[in-house]
């Protein structure tokens, strides 16, 4: 298995089935998340000091996922942004540092942390 020390992680989803998934899946290994309903309110929230890493939907009325990653990076350009989607781009935007495909499991999200994180 692997293993991060618990991280501050932002999850954005529009859907709200799968966003308590993701909250509830990443406190299991200890970290610390705080949801938003979509990218307004991700944008609202997301303070670079009280964030490691942000899950965030691709598609989602209004702010789309890589249009949220943009503007996290320009905030804070070294923040990990992982895009969760069932439809991947065919091109990955410059934003994003990993996709996610939906469905996934716990092992997936352990294994993006992981990877975006370099532990």
């Amino acid at each position: 298995m692997l293993s991060i020390r618990p991280q501050r992680i932002l999850v954005v989803d529009d859907e709200p089935s799968v966003r308590e998934a993701i909250e509830m899946l990443l406190a299991l290994d200890g970290h610390q998340v705080v949801t938003a309903s979509d990218g307004e309110e991700a944008i609202d929230k997301y303070d670079p000091s009280l964030f490691d890493v942000v899950f965030t939907d691709f598609f989602m009325p209004g702010i789309k996922g890589d249009e949220l990653a943009l503007a996290i990076k320009q905030r804070e350009p070294v923040r990990p942004v992982i895009l969760l989607t069932a439809f991947p781009p065919t091109t990955v935007p410059s934003a994003i540092d990993l996709i996610v495909t939906k469905p996934f499991m716990l092992a997936t999200l352990r294994e993006a942390l992981h990877k975006v994180l370099g532990a």
